[in-house]
């Protein structure tokens, strides 16, 4: 896992799930949520968590108005110009993703705690869900 913060857009899986955003809009925020929740999916793998992560800091940058997380300047100006009545029904399914994906069957707690990093990485994820309302 090439990890280069706790934050939601700080590794090579949200890179290039930024770009995808960017090309696809609420569609791709909605879908990397709909992966984690995938009835049929019993392990939330690390990439798939990393994907819903980012999906939930694209979702909070757009409806809290604060981008200062957002390292992506192509993703910032899509933010400012989203769609939000696009946006805000994706709230209850970003609060159900992050759930799982902070839950015991995701890879990225056990990453997390297996690199020391896991304070910082579960305060921005708990920031994320408190913007979100999950």
């Amino acid at each position: 896992m090439n990890i280069w913060g706790s934050g939601p857009f700080e590794n090579e899986h949200a890179a290039a799930f930024v770009q995808e955003v960017v090309a696809d809009g609420p569609a791709a925020v909605q879908e990397a949520f709909e992966v984690v929740l995938d009835p049929d999916v019993d392990f939330v793998e690390a990439e798939e968590g990393q994907r819903a992560l980012a999906a939930a800091g694209v979702l909070a940058a757009a409806l809290g108005g604060d981008t200062s997380a957002v390292i992506d300047a192509g993703l910032r100006a899509w933010i400012a110009e989203a769609d939000h009545t696009d946006l805000a029904p994706l709230r209850s399914l970003a609060a159900e993703a992050l759930k799982r994906v902070l839950g015991p069957d995701s890879e990225l707690p056990e990453l997390w705690e297996d690199s020391g990093g896991a304070e910082a990485w579960y305060a921005d994820s708990e920031r994320l869900r408190s913007v979100l309302g999950g």
